[in-house]
């Protein structure tokens, strides 16, 4: 029995001491202001190449990007940080509109910089990227160069960055100042909303029906707010694609996923190819709650009466020897992350909702977040979350500029571990009404990826092309949101959430659209490689490393060829990771007769 006591909180201090009050994190951002304004400089009289030995200044100006980039991604974490810890640190807020504009400094010289590398001769252009200094990123150049080619002049691209500032990324800012203020009364106590989520967990359906029915009317209450937002994201983002010449709303993620929408429409058929053995999980499901049909907030409500939780010290436990069963880097890490602090996990007041992993670039650290409340739901976060940052550390010693992947991988290294963890706990269960708890749960995720994510990409498609002929009212976003639940999960509810637009972080997230289909992505590109690592034991820890260093610096496509020997524009992969899921409800099927 371990006599470990992991801490539930996380330590900031070891970056900048006094939180959103710190001198020393102030004279940092004064600091990377002047770093920034010497780089804006720079690519102003920086001269394009104009023959393959003339390439001393190209590298330079490449090193101050990668300075720069590096410093903007550390402060904005630690903001991040201070925010999530704490919804009502109104200087972090002021500090967050800081970074924001440093940011925008930033992307204008980027662009500006994109835009002189299309002024080099596509012959010497090749040839540059064939050389010794430039050939491990030649993907990355290659992908800038081509966005600066497809995209505006430097001006039009300058001002949308700059507008955006004010405009685009403060109403994100804006749904997340509303969201800090909200609570939820419940047993008496004014809940936060991250707080009131974990009732859906409840055993008790009365519970979760009052729970979701204050849930729907406390997110209703609002929906003037977030559908304002909401309409102002999507319309500033389609006239920027209008400007750009960009007929499709799916143009952008897809390139920001370096994926082709083949490997998109691929995906998806072969998930809805299989929905229906899902169904026969949720009709089941229903048979065992007494109900004739599941309700929205019984998705997520345990099936088994066993007392399933866990302290956050024993979860931590539980991780690390899972992980131990596949390798020995990635517990390495973890038992690191437990000991130095990286975790907040509080169960308290004030906290954000939702859990997320932030990197330190310049500290080659990461910070995960999430709020403990020891269901086995919680457990399967924070190794997914755990994921994120064993990528982040996978890479650390990559070329700075090939460490930028996209959502789509990000979630694969999340899910590979949470996978880990569930299947694990499964097989080890000591009983069968336990064994029924744990599959049940990771059935619950799989439900989510395949159903829940795909409502979200159903409802947000639409509500784009909606948004096109003019604002669209919160009553119409609840019913369109309405109906791609309703499709998504084959009508197999009873009772939907309408106002689930509202209450989910991911449609307001300024930095990145259509945060949707990449989590389904990488749980099915997770679960193919993890046939992988059954098959091959612990050796495959070097190859799945090799993998993740590779996935910033070529297409999804390329990395599936190269590392797994697969197309993924074909269904037959999809459909074999779809096939490991429908195992599970085959078995839950057989247990539950």
């Amino acid at each position: 029995m371990s006599t470990n006591t992991y801490s539930l909180t996380w330590d900031l201090d070891v970056f900048f001491k006094d939180g959103s009050e710190s001198t020393e994190f102030e004279n940092y951002l004064a600091s990377l202001e002047d770093s920034i304004n010497d780089l804006t400089e720079e690519v102003k009289s920086f001269t394009p190449p104009q023959s393959a030995s003339n390439k001393e200044e190209l590298k330079s100006i490449l090193s101050l990007f990668v300075k720069n980039l590096k410093s903007i991604s550390q402060a904005s974490s630690f903001i991040g940080c201070l925010q999530a810890q704490n919804m009502l640190d109104r200087k972090a807020d002021l500090l967050e509109g800081k970074i924001s504009q440093l940011y925008a400094n930033v992307e204008t010289s980027l662009t500006a910089f994109n835009v002189k590398l299309t002024e080099i001769k596509e012959e010497l252009w090749t040839e540059l990227l064939a050389s010794d200094e430039f050939k491990e990123i030649a993907f990355v150049l290659n992908e800038s160069r081509e966005k600066a080619l497809s995209s505006l002049s430097y001006e039009q691209e300058a001002l949308i960055t700059a507008l955006s500032v004010d405009g685009y990324h403060s109403w994100g800012q804006m749904y997340d100042t509303v969201v800090s203020r909200m609570k939820i009364e419940h047993g008496g106590k004014e809940l936060s909303v991250g707080q009131a989520s974990n009732v859906f967990s409840s055993k008790d359906r009365n519970e979760r029906k009052e729970m979701f029915e204050k849930w729907e009317t406390t997110w209703g209450a609002e929906e003037d707010y977030f559908g304002k937002i909401l309409n102002h994201l999507a319309g500033f983002r389609l006239s920027v694609y209008k400007q750009r010449g960009w007929d499709e709303v799916l143009s952008e993620p897809l390139k920001i996923n370096r994926m082709k929408q083949e490997t998109l429409d691929a995906m998806w058929g072969a998930i809805s190819d299989y929905k229906g053995e899902f169904v026969k999980y949720l009709d089941r499901k229903a048979q065992i709650l007494n109900v004739n049909k599941l309700s929205w907030y019984d998705l997520d409500a345990p099936v088994a009466d066993i007392d399933s939780s866990v302290s956050y010290t024993e979860g931590a436990e539980f991780i690390l020897d899972q992980f131990n069963q596949f390798g020995d880097e990635l517990t390495k890490f973890t038992k690191k992350s437990f000991e130095d602090s990286w975790i907040e996990a509080e169960d308290r007041p004030g906290k954000r909702p939702g859990g997320f992993c932030t990197d330190f670039p310049e500290s080659k650290q990461s910070r995960i977040f999430m709020t403990f409340s020891g269901t086995p739901s919680n457990v399967s976060t924070l190794a997914h979350e755990l994921g994120h940052a064993f990528h982040s550390f996978a890479m650390r010693d990559v070329n700075p500029l090939n460490q930028s992947y996209a959502m789509n991988v990000a979630e694969t290294a999340s899910t590979f571990a949470e996978m880990i963890v569930a299947d694990a706990a499964v097989k080890n269960a000591k009983s069968e009404e336990e064994k029924l708890a744990l599959l049940e749960d990771k059935l619950q995720r799989s439900v989510a990826f395949y159903m829940n994510i795909h409502a979200r990409f159903l409802f947000e498609t639409r509500f784009y092309e909606t948004r096109k002929k003019g604002i669209v009212s919160s009553e119409k976003i609840s019913e369109l949101m309405e109906e791609a639940q309703k499709e998504a999960y084959c009508g197999a509810l009873e009772e939907y959430h309408p106002h689930f637009w509202a209450s989910k972080l991911h449609f307001f997230i300024t930095g990145v659209p259509f945060y949707n289909f990449p989590y389904t992505f990488g749980y099915l590109f997770s679960l193919g490689i993890y046939a992988k690592a059954l098959e091959e034991g612990k050796q495959f820890e070097q190859k799945y490393i090799a993998l993740l260093k590779d996935t910033a610096c070529m297409t999804v496509e390329d990395l599936a060829q190269k590392h797994l020997g697969v197309d993924l524009t074909k269904r037959d992969f999809w459909e074999q990771a779809v096939k490991l899921s429908v195992k599970d409800v085959e078995e839950f099927l057989e247990l539950t007769k």
